[in-house]
């Protein structure tokens, strides 16, 4: 595995992997992209792995982008560990760890954003002003950098995956976009790198989150349609009358799963969308409403 901190190392390199399996193939290579921000866990491992297994050539960038952190956010305690980083991603089979420092990514005089219009404005878009620009920006130049045909982005941040995907369509970029199932620890708890920040006790109470999109989830397939009423559920489930951590509620949402405008009726294939905070961490979570009683 290689590691490079360069634009022209990293098309370098590419060029001469993909050379190399077009030769052991005779068929054009197929590149892979898992973009991440470091602080790299088991959910990140099954993108890398899920990528690894799908393409001849598979890179991991590792960059915490200042791009997408608003100035009250975390980007200064945001966790990092590189040779951790590294690590995971030998054991998962990654070609290439593209880890470019800001003034590459950014250099002297940089002033291009790029945005998505409407999708960015709700949710996550609204209490983090700018930070899909961020995101948005950073995509497009690490797929510039890399020539993935495909990239790898998981569910958890499902707001995220879509203006990613609508980004791509709308600049008619020619990666293929990979939406993978989230992780869940044992106690259903999404994978994050901020899980790092909970207490003990906040550790504990964190599940409730996914516990409450399951029973709204229930709720809708025994028949309860009204959005008014399945938020209403969640909220009395969230915060239990109990001596347990609380959790903030930022939003709760049903929202169609390609606008992500809020519904007043759910429907089969729409999404539940959640963010609260829990002491100092910001969680995130989503499930679609299948109809079934067993929530994935």
């Amino acid at each position: 595995m290689e590691i490079v901190a360069t634009r022209e190392e990293m098309r370098k390199l590419r060029h001469e992997l993909a050379v190399a399996h077009h030769d052991k193939h005779f068929e054009r290579p197929l590149v892979g992209l898992t973009p991440t921000m470091g602080a790299l866990h088991a959910g990140h491992r099954a993108l890398i792995e899920r990528m690894t297994a799908e393409c001849d050539v598979g890179i991991v960038s590792v960059f915490v982008n200042p791009k997408q952190f608003g100035p009250d956010d975390d980007l200064d305690r945001y966790p990092r560990n590189f040779d951790a980083d590294c690590a995971l991603c030998q054991t998962a089979g990654a070609h290439l760890i593209y880890a470019p420092a800001v003034e590459e990514m950014y250099p002297a005089g940089y002033q291009t954003v790029v945005s998505v219009g409407e999708l960015t404005h709700r949710w996550c878009g609204a209490s983090r002003p700018g930070h899909f620009d961020g995101v948005t920006t950073v995509v497009a130049k690490l797929f510039a950098a890399c020539l993935p045909d495909r990239a790898y982005f998981g569910e958890k941040d499902y707001q995220q995956l879509r203006v990613v995907q609508r980004m791509t369509r709308d600049l008619e970029l020619p990666v293929e976009i990979v939406a993978c199932p989230t992780l869940r620890e044992t106690d259903g708890l999404a994978r994050s790198s901020r899980n790092q920040y909970l207490t003990p006790p906040e550790r504990e109470a964190a599940p409730r989150l996914f516990e409450t999109l399951q029973h709204m989830a229930r709720i809708f397939a025994a028949g309860v349609h009204d959005v008014d009423s399945l938020i209403t559920e969640g909220q009395r489930m969230l915060n239990p009358h109990s001596k347990g951590s609380k959790l903030e509620l930022e939003y709760l949402a049903v929202v169609d799963p390609r606008t992500l405008e809020p519904r007043t009726k759910a429907q089969v294939g729409d999404r539940i969308l959640v963010a609260a905070h829990l002491g100092s961490a910001r969680l995130i979570d989503n499930v679609l409403l299948t109809g079934e009683e067993q929530v994935p």
